[in-house]
């Protein structure tokens, strides 16, 4: 009975949700799918319990419709642990979306949902009513061979199920090869999606291999085509007289880069000199532009990757090395064309004056952050073997520190977490993790090319012409009302009557600095922000509290750099006409958009192989124990982050001492016989008990 009630409550939500949106009496749909007179009581019984699950609407003169329960589309996220969610279309807060309510989505999937629950303060929850289409058709995993068939286990968490390969679609493929399947069905509630094998990876210990998975799992291109390969070879010559004329020639200027040590796409130089109190800062960006025409085939390949890609072990370049290696980087005692930005600042830190002017530059020297923060130190060899450059370097530390100072007056959020840096040997495996070490040389360059954006932006702003923005909105209110509450567990408070300020923010990070919470807060402060992103609306950027915020000191590794090079270049040139700003307003929203998303990507993929370099290299240290900070606290257990940046869960059913409970407005588990608790911030000593590079997870137990 219960089987055919189910049955045939599907058949009937089917039927008024695929067939007939207008809204209908029992007997019409009786009528229309044949159900006899003596199971009319079930029919109504059957509608009923659709209305009660939201799936369908009763009117006030009991018609039954699916025409007023709204639908809502967006793109579903599963979750290894069997739930999901989905990220609406729209832009707004993610749904929840239980195990059952799931419907046969697959990770990916543009779906169409209904809010099933949608209480005060918490999450909202939907379900899956129709898949509108499959984004995901390939799949990277572990081929494991079986008596008459295969299938594939796949990397990605996301996809739930393995993937069925059938006799004689394997390619070849053996056990322990990982592959990139290509799927051919979908599945459902009670069978495995199934696919084909299209290309063999490599085997899962030949070096290189897990990285190069996870990049093709993403979809990131790592060659590029023969035709952009030899665009690249026609335009990378050598700068020519002719290529000088009515650019503004600084070749005379000392000037230097400052990179890391293994940096070969060096696109921004800087040069500093005092005018009276005044500083003339010039920041000098490669004028890639010049070689990379608007709709050539270096363009379109461009914007379809969008940005570079940073990985442990390679770069995955949005130009050919022959551009980004070659022409386009500022490489010391070589002629470049560039595009300048020559800042007067004031001995506040304020931008009185500047000019924004095509260039012809030779750096000086290349220089790094190591070297320079060891001058900076006092070091003599540094200071004896750059001797020239030293008044300069000197007096960017003394701007550096003005232009900081004026940035945290006016509220800028410094949310300075250390990066993860891997060091890997010649066959690619982690042999050490540790922090990437920030000095005074990279907040330098940081501090120049931050306020060479925010006057660039401000220019173009008012100059009220199509242009690509760089914006991060205001936090959600929600989300800093969790956080207020969340934070006065420590006695720490924030407004939260009007909308927060970017300052405020900061006045709190100020007030933790140093104490045992403070990783903590700094980690939920960060959650509780909006992602950046590119926009043709000048929305402002409230992370670093700047009215006017752009992108335009990388056109080497970023896309709307490019852009925005090419729009200022043909304004400079007096070419932005009337038809040439309405080309840009039709194609600069697109751009945005793509951009944006590919930068979503690229980050993802660094931070998955900085998880699998980090399982890795802790699958040596297992037994051993460290001592941590709790990261993280769920109902499952708590992470723990080490001195090297490693996090690691320790799971509840590995806490034996007691059976603890997670106390959700506190962010802690309780134990609840020994009382004992554990806390965001706590320090604990903990050993490695698992690492698993497939699933790119560190498990640890608590030692005391």
């Amino acid at each position: 009975m219960d089987q055919t009630f189910e049955k045939r409550k599907k058949v009937i939500y089917d039927f008024i949700r695929d067939d007939h949106y207008v809204p209908m009496k029992i007997k019409e749909i009786a009528i229309l799918l044949q159900i006899p007179g003596e199971q009319r009581e079930e029919l109504r019984q059957v509608l009923d319990a659709l209305v009660e699950e939201g799936k369908i609407s009763l009117s006030k003169r009991g018609k039954y419709s699916c025409e007023t329960v709204q639908r809502f589309s967006g793109s579903f996220q599963a979750n290894a642990r069997g739930f999901g969610f989905v990220t609406p279309s729209d832009g707004g807060e993610d749904v929840f979306i239980s195990e059952e309510n799931i419907n046969g989505a697959f990770q990916g999937d543009e779906v169409e949902y209904i809010i099933v629950k949608s209480r005060g303060g918490q999450r909202k929850e939907g379900k899956i009513v129709r898949i509108v289409s499959h984004t995901v058709t390939r799949v990277v995993g572990l081929y494991e061979k079986s008596k008459n068939f295969g299938f594939v286990r796949p990397d990605n968490q996301r996809y739930l199920k393995d993937i069925y390969i059938p006799a004689g679609k394997e390619m070849g493929a053996m056990n322990g090869h990982k592959v990139l399947a290509e799927l051919t069905s979908y599945g459902g509630e009670h069978a495995k999606p199934e696919g084909k094998v299209v290309e063999i990876i490599g085997h899962i210990n030949d070096p290189g291999t897990d990285i190069l998975s996870i990049v093709m799992d993403f979809g990131i291109e790592t060659e590029f085509p023969e035709k952009v390969l030899n665009q690249a070879v026609r335009v990378g010559k050598d700068v020519s007289p002719a290529d000088c004329q009515g650019r503004m020639d600084l070749r005379e200027w000392q000037m230097v880069t400052i990179d890391g040590e293994d940096a070969k796409d060096l696109d921004d130089a800087v040069s500093l000199t005092r005018e009276g109190d005044n500083y003339r800062l010039g920041v000098h960006i490669a004028d890639v532009a010049n070689y990379v025409q608007e709709r050539s085939a270096l363009d379109r390949e461009a914007l379809k990757r969008g940005t570079s890609v940073y990985l442990a072990d390679r770069v995955i370049p949005m130009l050919p090395h022959k551009l980004s290696n070659g022409i386009c980087s500022l490489n010391a005692g070589e002629d470049r064309l560039a595009l300048s930005c020559i800042m007067t600042v004031s001995p506040s830190g304020d931008v009185v004056d500047h000019v924004i002017a095509e260039t012809v530059i030779r750096v000086d020297k290349r220089m790094s952050y190591t070297g320079v923060a060891k001058m900076l130190d006092g070091d003599e060899k540094e200071l004896q073997e750059n001797e020239p450059f030293v008044p300069m370097i000197k007096m960017m530390k003394e701007l550096s520190g003005i232009v900081r100072a004026r940035r945290g007056r006016r509220g800028s959020i410094n949310f300075d977490f250390p990066e993860t840096k891997v060091i890997l040997d010649e066959n690619g495996r982690a042999v050490d993790i540790r922090p990437y070490d920030r000095n005074d040389a990279t907040k330098i360059i940081e501090d120049f090319m931050l306020l060479a954006n925010e006057t660039v932006a401000e220019e173009y702003f008012w100059r009220e012409v199509p242009f690509l923005y760089r914006t991060h909105e205001q936090p959600d209110e929600e989300k800093i009302r969790q956080l207020s509450t969340f934070i006065n567990n420590f006695g720490y408070h924030i407004h939260t009557r009007n909308e927060v300020r970017p300052k405020e923010i900061q006045q709190l990070l100020d007030k933790v600095e140093g104490t045992p919470e403070e990783p903590l807060i700094s980690r939920l402060t960060l959650r509780a922000m909006k992602r950046a992103r590119y926009s043709t609306d000048n929305a402002g950027h409230f992370g670093l509290a700047a009215k006017y915020y752009t992108h335009f000191t990388s056109p080497i590794r970023r896309y709307p750099d490019l852009q925005i090079h090419r729009i200022i270049k043909e304004d400079l040139r007096g070419r932005l006409t009337e038809e040439r700003m309405e080309h840009y307003r039709k194609i600069l929203p697109e751009t945005a958009a793509q951009c944006s998303s590919r930068e979503r990507t690229a980050d993802e993929a660094e931070r998955e192989v900085v998880r699998l370099k980090k399982a890795e290299y802790m699958q040596n240290h297992i037994g051993e124990e460290y001592e941590g900070v709790i990261s993280g606290v769920t109902k499952w257990g708590v992470y723990v982050e080490l001195p090297n940046t490693v996090e690691g869960l320790v799971h509840v059913t590995d806490m034996r001492d007691d059976h603890y409970e997670f106390l959700e407005q506190s962010y802690e588990l309780c134990g609840q016989h020994t009382g004992r608790t554990y806390k965001l911030g706590q320090t604990v000593t903990v050993r490695v008990t698992d690492a698993d590079r497939l699933q790119r997870t560190v498990n640890f137990e608590i030692v005391s």
